[in-house]
C-alpha cells in the first residue's frame, strides 16, 4: 500500500451562515477563526494548505497571515463544490493527487486528525476517507443531529468500510455507534467524479452528501478517532472554542 504522493489540502469558507453569520471571521485570541483553522491545517503537514474562499473579505485575511487563499463562486451549493473549483483553479494540470477536505470551522482542531483522514488513502480501493468516532453519550445514540456512520470495523482495528450514514439509529443490536465526522479525503479522481453526480434519492433523503458517493457505488473508509472536533456553530460553540484555546 502507498498513499497518494502529492497531497493538498483544502479549506471552503464561506460568510454565510445562518445561526453565526460571518463566522469565518469571529476573533479567537486576536485572529480570525479561519486563521486558527489554517495554522492548524498547516502543523499537519501533509502538503500545501489552500483556503477556498467565498469572499474577498476571507481571503485578505489568510493572505495578512501568510497563507494562501482562492477566490471561488460565492453560490456553490457544497464545501466540495468549493473544494473542486479552487483546486482546479491553482492545480489546472493535475500536480495534486489527493485533496483532504478541512471544514473552516474548526478552529480547535488536532493536526493528526488531518492526518488520520488521509491515511485510508493508502489502499488503492479507496476512493474517499472520512472520520468516526465511537459514542459514549446515551443521548446522542438518538439524536438526529448527530450523523451516525455504519461500517464495519474488526475488533483492536481503527480503520473500516463505510456501508451507509445515517441520521438514525443503527446498525441495530449490541455493539458501538459511531458519531460521523465531516472531514474527507479524497483521490482527484474521485473529487472529480464525485462534484459531477447528480444529487441521489438517499442523500436527500437524508440529507448527507456523502451519501452520493455510495449511491454510485464510490468506497469511503471511515478512520476512527478519540473525540469530535468542535464544530463552531452557534455563538455558544465560539465562546466554548475561545476558552479551549484560552488555555
Amino acid at each position: 500500500m502507498s498513499l497518494p504522493k502529492n497531497p493538498i489540502v483544502v479549506i471552503p469558507a464561506r460568510m454565510a451562515s445562518e445561526r453565526l453569520p460571518g463566522k469565518p471571521l469571529a476573533d479567537i485570541h486576536g485572529e480570525a477563526m479561519i486563521v486558527h483553522v489554517w495554522r492548524r491545517a498547516m502543523e499537519a503537514d501533509i502538503g500545501p494548505v489552500v483556503v477556498a474562499c467565498a469572499e474577498k473579505e476571507i481571503a485578505d485575511v489568510i493572505t495578512e497571515a501568510g497563507g494562501l487563499a482562492v477566490l471561488t463562486k460565492p453560490d456553490h451549493p457544497s464545501g466540495s463544490d468549493r473544494v473542486y473549483e479552487a483546486l482546479h483553479s491553482i492545480d489546472p494540470d493535475g500536480h495534486y493527487d489527493a485533496v483532504v477536505n478541512v471544514q473552516g470551522d474548526l478552529p480547535t482542531l488536532d493536526p493528526d486528525v488531518v492526518r488520520k483522514v488521509f491515511a485510508p488513502l493508502g489502499k488503492e480501493v479507496v476512493d474517499i476517507s472520512t472520520l468516526a468516532a465511537e459514542i459514549t453519550l446515551e443521548e446522542e445514540r438518538t439524536n438526529p443531529n448527530v450523523v451516525k456512520v455504519v461500517c464495519a470495523i474488526e475488533p483492536g482495528a481503527n480503520v473500516g468500510h463505510a456501508l451507509y450514514f445515517t441520521r438514525a439509529t443503527a446498525p441495530y443490536g449490541d455493539g458501538p455507534l459511531y458519531h460521523h465526522i465531516g472531514l474527507y479525503a479524497f483521490r482527484r479522481t474521485a473529487l472529480e467524479r464525485f462534484v459531477k453526480l447528480r444529487p441521489g434519492i438517499l442523500e436527500r433523503r437524508e440529507k448527507l452528501e456523502q451519501l452520493r458517493a455510495l449511491e454510485n457505488a464510490m468506497r469511503i473508509d471511515v478512520a476512527l478517532v478519540d473525540t469530535v472536533p468542535l464544530g463552531v456553530d452557534t455563538q455558544a460553540d465560539l465562546d466554548r472554542a475561545r476558552a479551549h484555546l484560552k488555555k
